[in-house]
């Protein structure tokens, strides 16, 4: 019973529920970063530079052939089309990345250069470091 009950404090923690949120928030978002680069960016860039379509790009190394034994042998191609659309996701993604981080750390410096104003000093005190000050001129 105890490893059960300790999976459970594990799990309930606040860390790992964030990094599931985290998580399935990350892959939906790359989602829609993937369908924004493939149906919506780069079509317009493929028109413009001579209708290219980006996911079709690849150096063929070998051509498809049949075997001996009449099975086809698949082309052995570099689909650099794919990895071009892949960079371009990975921009999209580490900009957006990079402008929620910025938002955070310009959130998180406007709570630290906020401290309250320490309180005046109580008479008392005043009094003890007149106090104090006359005893160390003697």
């Amino acid at each position: 019973m105890g490893m059960i009950s300790e999976f459970k404090e594990f799990a309930m923690r606040g860390n790992v529920i964030d990094l599931a949120v985290g998580v399935v928030i990350g892959g939906a978002f790359g989602k829609i970063v993937t369908s924004l680069v493939d149906k919506v960016i780069m079509p317009p860039i493929g028109w413009l530079i001579g209708n290219v379509d980006f996911s079709a790009l690849a150096w063929t190394l070998a051509p498809a052939k049949i075997g001996a034994d009449g099975k086809e042998i698949p082309a052995v191609v570099i689909g650099y089309g794919d990895f071009i659309n892949t960079l371009i996701q990975f921009i999209i993604v580490a900009f957006a990345i990079f402008m929620l981080v910025k938002v955070v750390n310009r959130l998180s410096r406007k709570k630290e250069e906020a401290p309250a104003a320490p309180a005046e000093p109580s008479e008392e005190v005043l009094l003890l470091r007149e106090i104090r000050d006359s005893l160390n001129k003697r």
